[in-house]
């Protein structure tokens, strides 16, 4: 039954299967090297090799379609309709790019940084991209919610472990808070499970469910997103998380692990809840909006520079659930080009956040004032990435948060001029920093500009800003297909 949603695999071998669990032989073969510089050569080798897999798995994908592409079925438990199902659209085929991207790079960023345990470090990277692809792949409500829970033990370990001083406040608020959430996520699957009888998440999805077991589902569904995203008021554990964690922990935390949030609402919430996901949209965009401006203007007083970087995520994050509860076409296609920009602008503030660290030991904005004249490379790069984290015209965050305004001014207008504060504020921390940082004093240290190994991690994200911002329409086609559908069976229900 679930075979009718899946599109036949177009090549000769099970390639998502092969894309999550890559990862995994490469952190096992990593016990059996002695060698550091060997350790990290065979993480990074690894993750090179699983982006060319995506880069493959991306030629062959056929955005013409909504229909699920790639498809593996394995029976897996039949007694209880539990199954090895796999399978990508249009809502997961960049996410999955983006996260076989940042692996590597998250590599080349800890190759200097991460000076005790190394193989244990490169281990749970690995393992953390394993769980992350799986999440994207997963048809099946049960193999979803495995991968779901294997990410949290290697990213609670990259901070409890390679964490800075308050690493065991920060990991365990960061452990509990999110398996708070995944209990809530547990129970729901098991209701929907008890009225349709089957794991698959494609056979749950616009069936005639009764409005009060919407409602029910889809709070439980929204307690376990909401908390991963992080929305207001579920947020308090990001900050400890991000500022505590290792360079590549962040990059990992707010590029891809909080996406699961937003693709959670997108995957379940909309399609299995789809009256529900209506009658609380207003209260949805509500906190979006609080989440906004509230992220924006506690930024204004941060010192910190990952403090700062990751409240704003709290308020861009907040554009991407804006967009998704609009429900319109323009707020989905919105949402998830969002979902993608914060990846890459975001993990890319923080790649600049650690290389200049490792020079000053410090994340002051003042200890790290007034670089402009001895790092012109290094502020060239952040000042790329800082003017692209406020939408600036020409970058890809533009594209993103025009597309949710869009959507939002279409129908809630009065929530659309609430989210135009969000934006000013965020030009107005984001240029703070950079003025700060640039400008800020005579600086007569000498620190030594970015290496090639800098440059070449960060070369990468630097080409999505401009691709994403000067020409998305190739992203906008990819996506159109799936959100198209998904839009148009809402619209269906719910006239």
């Amino acid at each position: 039954m679930e075979q009718q949603f899946l599109l036949m695999n177009t090549f000769s071998f099970p390639i998502l299967s092969t894309a999550i669990f890559l990862p995994l032989v490469g952190a096992v073969l990593l016990f059996f090297i002695r060698n550091e510089t060997a350790i990290k050569a065979t993480a990074f080798i690894t993750g090179l090799i699983n982006l060319v897999i995506s880069f493959i798995l991306f030629s062959g994908f056929n955005p013409e379609t909504h229909n699920y592409q790639f498809g593996e079925f394995i029976p897996w438990i039949p007694s209880y309709n539990i199954h090895y199902v796999l399978g990508i659209d249009g809502i997961t085929i960049f996410l999955i790019l983006l996260t076989t991207l940042l692996t590597p790079i998250c590599v080349l960023c800890s190759w200097t940084a991460i000076k005790e345990r190394v193989k244990e470090f490169m281990f749970c990277l690995l393992i953390m991209e394993c769980a992350m692809i799986g999440v994207f792949c997963a048809l099946d409500f049960i193999l979803f919610y495995i991968f779901w829970e294997a990410m949290l033990i290697p990213m609670y370990l990259l901070i409890a472990i390679w964490g800075g001083p308050q690493r065991d406040y920060a990991s365990i608020k960061f452990f509990i808070y999110t398996l708070f959430g995944s209990v809530f996520l547990l129970v729901a699957i098991i209701a929907v499970y008890l009225v349709t009888g089957s794991f698959s998440i494609p056979n749950a999805m616009f069936r005639d469910y009764s409005m009060n077991f919407q409602i029910w589902v889809f709070l439980a569904f929204a307690i376990a997103f909401a908390i991963k995203v992080p929305m207001f008021p579920f947020h308090t554990w990001l900050p400890a998380a991000h500022t505590e964690a290792p360079t590549a922990g962040s990059v990992f935390l707010a590029s891809v692990l909080l996406k699961m949030g937003t693709y959670g609402f997108l995957r379940f919430c909309l399609p299995i809840t789809p009256k529900a996901s209506e009658f609380f949209a207003p209260l949805i965009i509500v906190l979006s909006l609080i989440g906004i401006i509230y992220g924006g203007y506690v930024c204004l007083s941060q010192t910190d520079m990952k403090k700062l970087i990751a409240y704003s995520s709290v308020a861009h994050m907040g554009f991407v659930t804006l967009g998704i509860f609009s429900l319109t076409l323009f707020g989905f296609q919105g949402a998830l080009l969002q979902m993608l920009n914060h990846g890459v602008t975001t993990g890319a503030l923080f790649l600049c956040v650690g290389i200049i660290y490792e020079r000053t030991h410090s994340r002051q904005i003042y200890d790290n004032a007034g670089l402009g004249k001895i790092m012109p490379i290094y502020v060239g790069f952040f000042g790329l990435f800082s003017i692209s984290s406020f939408a600036f015209p020409g970058t890809n965050n533009f594209i993103g948060e025009l597309y949710v305004l869009l959507g939002i001014f279409k129908n809630h207008k009065i929530a659309g001029l609430f989210a135009i504060p969000g934006a000013v504020l965020a030009a107005a921390y984001m240029l703070r920093l950079l003025k700060q940082i640039v400008w800020g004093r005579e600086d007569k240290r000498e620190i030594a500009d970015m290496n090639i190994r800098e440059v070449i991690y960060l070369i990468p994200l630097c080409i999505l800003v401009f691709w994403m911002g000067l020409f998305p329409r190739p992203f906008v086609f990819t996506i159109e297909k799936t959100l198209s559908y998904l839009h148009s069976q809402l619209n269906f229900i719910l006239r």
